[in-house]
């Protein structure tokens, strides 16, 4: 058999509001960027998969025999041909060659980039016929299951469902997305995206200690999962809480969800301009309540709305990574220098920014 070779491209995300809330059962209202990862596929005839990255200069070499208990960056493609394995699919020799321009450990999703380009050139390459629904159930097994890091799904929708100049409301119930206008040059804003170069923490267990809290007090409330808490029913749950942490917990699910559902709700009227002090509001909850931003995004958080931005806040899973800000094009200047020089004043490390403009899920290059 001849060889056969393919290429897809899966982008980065930033998720706009809805944070924590998809291992939650909730709802999240990410946007595909236009940094991604490229997935160069070729079959071989030799019984093993070779994997290299530009951005390293190790490469994985494993036997298809033995795709099993990869540990570090190769554990994220491995684990797409593992999956995939266990699924049955019969896999030939493969050359992986991966490059990508998310930054990684920035909460933009650089790992989910990775697994949907490579998941996505595969189906492409060997004729898989797999749905992009399917795609996203594979990729979320990989994270879960393979590499170990327990996240929700959200990252894998992005990746492979966004559209252009929209957001993508995430039901992580019903494991469903809908499209929703998020066209900022018609609302003449940009997306300022600032990166503290705080560096998350997941791998310490803070975001595996985040997620067993919220099932521990979903349990304790008689609920499969916190999206079944109401607005109108918070305080009662609340009150039926232990402790004051299960309670903040708590609290910023259940208003995250109504912070999403209500920018959704704007976003649909047109009236995008408006969604800033949502924004911001998830912001302190995550600040104060789900306890998961850091000294450098705050501080960062703080300039942007000193400077006139409509709305700030962290994205992505917290202790680090990057900011988002809604400011006026003519504004991203001030906006940025307005970070640096607080930076400076707090001993901070230079951040970085760039402006983020909705881009398309998944897509052969």
């Amino acid at each position: 058999m001849s060889a056969r070779a393919t290429s897809w491209r899966a982008p980065g995300r930033v998720n706009l509001i809805g944070e924590h809330t998809d291992y939650n059962g909730g709802f999240a209202l990410p946007l595909a960027i236009q940094q991604g990862c490229t997935a160069t596929v070729r079959t071989t005839s030799r019984d093993e998969v070779r994997v290299t990255s530009a951005q390293r200069d190790d490469e994985v070499v494993v036997p298809l025999s033995d795709l099993d208990g990869v540990e570090g960056w190769g554990a994220y493609p491995v684990g797409v041909l593992w999956t995939l394995a266990e699924r049955g699919v019969r896999l030939p020799g493969l050359d992986i060659h991966l490059d990508s321009d998310v930054p990684g450990g920035a909460g933009l999703s650089s790992s989910a980039a990775l697994i949907c380009a490579l998941a996505a050139a595969l189906n492409d390459l060997l004729d898989l016929g797999l749905s992009r629904p399917e795609l996203v159930a594979i990729t979320h097994r990989t994270e879960n299951d393979y590499v170990g890091a327990p996240t929700g799904g959200m990252d894998q929708m992005a990746a492979l469902l966004c559209e252009r100049d929209h957001v993508l409301l995430c039901d992580m119930r019903a494991w469903s997305a809908e499209q929703v206008p998020f066209d900022l040059s018609v609302a003449g804003l940009a997306l300022l995206v600032v990166d503290s170069h705080a560096r998350h923490r997941h791998a310490d267990g803070e975001y595996a200690d985040r997620r067993a809290g919220c099932e521990k007090a979903a349990g304790l409330l008689g609920v499969s999962a916190l999206r079944d808490v109401t607005s109108d029913g918070l305080d009662a749950a609340l009150a039926r809480l232990p402790d004051d942490v299960a309670r903040r917990r708590v609290r910023h699910v259940v208003t995250e969800n109504a912070r999403v559902l209500d920018t959704v709700r704007l976003l649909r009227e047109g009236r995008l301009r408006e969604i800033g002090p949502l924004l911001t509001a998830s912001h302190l909850s995550m600040r104060d309540d789900y306890e998961i931003t850091a000294p450098e995004v705050d501080t960062a958080v703080e300039a942007l709305l000193g400077v006139g931005a409509l709305g700030a806040r962290m994205t992505g899973g917290g202790f680090g990574g990057c900011v988002i800000a809604l400011v006026p094009p003519n504004g991203v200047t001030r906006a940025t220098n307005a970070v640096q020089k607080a930076y400076r004043q707090h001993g901070f490390a230079p951040a970085s920014a760039f402006t983020a403009h909705p881009s398309s899920g998944a897509h052969p290059v």
